[in-house]
């Protein structure tokens, strides 16, 4: 079964229970995220990657500077705990984290959630990689991933309980769009994948295969 197909199987499950309003909310932010223009703006490959230093779950920081001194880095952006989606995302590469240093790569993930709840993430998926914590996504702003949640939306996660400023530890229920990227050693983007559709991931082969071949020279 594909990351994919997981991802599917839960959206089938969720839809057959979700009230049907609900769904309009969620459907209708979609899809206005994605004629908004939002995807012109994000990061492709070639480009020199914005550098950052952020804490990780403990509040230790790191910086992409010294982790791409060890090699490529792969860099992936969520949402946040709450989101299941990004859960069944991240368990998939935790699986791939032997495979990934063995290509002389790191995997970070970021998200705008506090640090609190970054160590949460890590212990309930038992992640083995660093958590990053990007306050007000600044970070996933200088990729082109910021966005703000439209207000029937926010009153929509309000009323299932989603406190994105609790979560987040500030007020401006902002989010990335879910990407992922491969940082070659030279700072350069080697791979670039997002979509405003948060139930659609990019399948980890790409991106494995990208290291295979930086691995290689190619």
């Amino acid at each position: 079964m594909t990351l994919q197909d997981k991802l599917d199987a839960y959206r089938t499950d969720f839809e057959t229970k979700a009230p049907a309003d609900a769904l309009g909310v969620m459907r209708r932010a979609t899809a206005d995220l994605a004629a908004s223009g939002i995807l012109d703006g994000v990061l492709r490959p070639g480009a020199l990657a914005p550098t950052f230093t952020l804490p990780d779950s403990e509040g230790v920081e790191l910086s992409s500077a010294h982790l791409l001194a060890r090699g490529p880095l792969v860099v992936t952006f969520y949402r946040g705990i709450w989101c299941p989606y990004c859960n069944i995302d991240l368990r998939e590469l935790g699986a791939l984290t032997r495979e990934i240093a063995a290509l002389g790569a790191t995997l970070v993930a970021i998200s705008p959630q506090s640090t609190t709840n970054g160590a949460k993430t890590r212990r309930d998926l038992g992640l083995d990689f660093p958590v990053l914590h990007d306050a007000g996504n600044a970070v996933a702003a200088l990729f082109g991933l910021r966005f703000r949640l439209a207000d029937e939306l926010i009153a929509l996660y309000q009323g299932f309980g989603v406190d994105l400023p609790k979560v987040n530890g500030e007020p401006s229920w902002t989010l990335p769009m879910p990407a992922r990227f491969v940082i070659a050693a030279d700072g350069r983007i080697a791979y670039a994948e997002t979509d405003p559709d948060y139930t659609r991931r990019p399948e980890p082969t790409a991106f494995m295969d990208v290291l295979r071949g930086l691995r290689a020279g190619v």
